[in-house]
This record gives structure tokens, sequence and C-alpha cells, in this order.
């Protein structure tokens, strides 16, 4: 059994545990920094969700793959800055790392521009930790009307729990966030907490290590399928 295969499995067991449709919970399987041998073969067996960190890397492994796989969906789950929205605009059909005001009033000047948008979640750090990413979670009620006042519509929150510590009681703290703002989809959970994650309610599951192994920033990610 392939490691996604054993990943699914995971996911299926832990949904029907908590009286969930494992169908209710995408693999998002996180190919930032991996050779792209190990991304092609889990793409071979039918992967179609992706995620990756930073724009111009993405840009380099997809942009020429992504016209001819029209089932392809890739997610920005990294800090996205305000030069970067329109690229991004361009690849990714979502983006789960809206954060703060600025990004907020960038995005929706791009959409003003295209009338088109990627799906959107507000990023909330849910443990306060100074050295991530995310709106603090007193915040994140105001952050999302915000994107609303400016026509975004918002399918989600987003969150990585803080490392040192018992993951659920801050996936539950995302939970009751989006149940409070009326949003449905929750992306969280990753290799070592997924299935905790499942429990809680996560519709997405971000996971790197556990289907690729670590990664080797050795390797310079290839492009073309054919090579």
């Amino acid at each position: 059994m392939t490691a996604r295969a054993q990943i699914l499995t995971r996911i299926e067991r832990a949904a029907l545990a908590a009286g969930r449709d494992p169908a209710d919970v995408t693999l998002v399987a996180v190919s930032k920094q991996q050779p792209w041998d190990a991304v092609a073969a889990v793409l071979a067996e039918g992967q179609e969700v992706f995620g990756e960190n930073r724009v111009q890397e993405a840009q380099t492994r997809w942009a020429s793959v992504k016209p001819s796989r029209p089932d392809l969906e890739l997610r920005l789950i990294g800090p996205l800055q305000t030069n970067k929205v329109r690229d991004a605009f361009a690849l990714f059909d979502a983006i789960e790392t809206v954060d703060r005001e600025k990004l907020v009033r960038a995005i929706a000047a791009e959409v003003d521009r295209t009338g088109v948008s990627p799906r959107l979640f507000v990023q909330v750090n849910t443990g306060a930790e100074p050295q991530k990413a995310g709106i603090l979670p007193k915040d994140a009620d105001a952050l999302v009307a915000l994107c609303r006042s400016q026509g975004l519509e918002i399918e989600g929150l987003m969150a990585i729990p803080p490392a040192e510590e018992p993951p659920a009681p801050y996936f539950t703290l995302l939970a009751q966030i989006a149940a409070a703002n009326g949003l449905e989809k929750l992306s969280m959970g990753m290799s070592g907490d997924f299935e905790t994650a499942v429990a809680c309610g996560a519709t997405s599951v971000r996971v790197g290590s556990a289907l690729f192994g670590a990664r080797d920033t050795q390797h310079v990610a290839r492009t073309d399928l054919t090579e």
C-alpha cells in the first residue's frame, strides 16, 4: 500500500469514528520543496489537490503542468505578499492565508480588476505565536467582516496549531470561530495530527512529510511531466 493509500485509509477511519462522511475530508498534498519525481508519482496515483507555500516556487513547478490537467487544484498555504497577489490569482484555485487588512484590500482590488477570485480562507493564528502568520483569534471576526464588506466570499478558516502542544483545543477553537461566522470549511491538520483534525471537523488536511517523506531542499523541482 502506498503512503497516499495509507493516509486516505487513516482519514476514512478517523472520519467514520467521528460519525462523519470520509468524502467530506480532502487530502491536500503539500508538495513544497519536494523533488518533482516524488510529486509526479503522487499525481499519477490520482491525487488532484496540492498545497504550495510560495508563489514563485509554485509557478516554477506547476505553470506548465496545470493547463493540461483541468482537474488539478492548487492551494496557496503559505504567506502571501501583496505584490504577489496578481501572480497568485493566475495560478492558484484557493488562497488559504488571508490574514491582514492590507492583503484583503489587495485581493479585493484584483477581484475588481479580473472579475474572478480564487476560493479564500482566513488564516487564524490560534496559538497567538509571534513567529507565525495569521490573524489573532480575537480579531478574526472583524477580518472576516472586512472581507465581506469588500465583496469577498470567504469559504473557511485555516490554522497551524503550536507544534509542542496538543492540537485538539486549537482545532476546536478554529471550528468555533468558523461556526460563529457561518463558515463551513476548515483547513487544519498536518502529517502528525490530521486524524485529530478530522475528529474536530477538518474539511481538508494538509499532509507533506507523511506522504512524500522528509523534504530535501537540495532538489530542484521539475515542471515537465515528460522529463
